[in-house]
């Protein structure tokens, strides 16, 4: 029996979310965030402005983790990110503790493994929390101070 994960896709814009066909990827006024959870694995953030960061940070596993192919997306920089999300988060609020921001959001941040190191021994008790992206998605978004879209609100 296979079992398959939480697909979603959201925008953040004008203040408000609204639910996205897979993958897609409109022109968003900024400020703006988009997430993508990909079968509960994977949760891609696309923040804009991006200020010191690239714009892009992952939850979960990284597409080059969860691929096992160097290829499936750029190097990840976590402290990069959590710094551009912190400014984010700083321009979304009007001002804040940024650095404090940014070590909280550092948390969430998915870092590039070697191939075979997010395996799960069946043998382990699994850790819902550490397993499913969507729930490390929630607290991330409520790290944000943002309400949560569609699906994950419930």
């Amino acid at each position: 029996m296979s079992v398959v994960g939480f697909f979603g896709t959201y925008a953040y814009e004008h203040g408000q979310w609204k639910t996205l066909s897979e993958g897609e990827l409109p022109p968003l006024a900024e400020p703006s965030l988009w997430i993508d959870i990909h079968d509960s694995d994977i949760t891609s953030v696309v923040y804009a402005p991006a200020g010191p960061g690239s714009g892009v940070a992952y939850l979960g596993l990284t597409p080059r983790t969860y691929f096992e192919n160097p290829n499936a997306s750029d190097p990840t920089d976590t402290l990069r990110e959590a710094a551009g999300l912190a400014e984010w988060w700083a321009l979304v609020h009007s001002g804040g503790d940024v650095p404090g921001k940014q070590a909280e959001l550092l948390q969430y941040l998915a870092e590039d493994e070697e191939p075979g190191d997010f395996e799960l021994d069946e043998a382990e008790d699994i850790d819902e929390e550490a397993v499913f992206v969507e729930v490390k998605t929630r607290r991330f978004l409520t790290a944000l101070d943002l309400p949560l879209p569609g699906e994950l609100s419930g």
